[in-house]
């Protein structure tokens, strides 16, 4: 019982309050400056290595984007020349010479509903 009450006024001389951890942990292993500088460098060179793939990833998604903008301005181009293609090919002149319509025939006789 002594011992339990030497422990808390030894706890009550260091300024321990309530629902503090009283256990200090230390480690055993033992790090020098230059393993800490060896650390610090390897952890840079791993941060430097992220970016730089971050960085080639958003370059080959430039990339992509030329080359599909580039299939929109050919397409673009495409389709104006099939509008004016259809245009020709549709136009009065061209339906009134073609040999289906001279094949046709004018009605004999018409009527119409009233």
């Amino acid at each position: 019982m002594s011992y339990s009450s030497q422990q808390y006024t030894a706890r009550r001389q260091q300024n321990w309050g309530r629902n503090q951890n009283t256990t200090r942990y230390v480690s055993n292993v033992k790090l020098g400056p230059v393993a800490h500088t060896v650390l610090v460098a390897l952890m840079i060179t791993v941060l430097g290595l992220i970016y730089l793939t971050q960085a080639t990833r958003a370059t080959s998604y430039d990339y992509e984007i030329d080359r599909i903008d580039s299939k929109i301005s050919e397409l673009a181009v495409q389709k104006e020349n099939l509008e004016i293609e259809n245009a020709r090919l549709t136009s009065l002149n061209t339906v009134k010479n073609s040999t289906v319509a001279a094949e046709m025939t004018s009605p004999a006789h018409v009527s119409y509903t009233q």
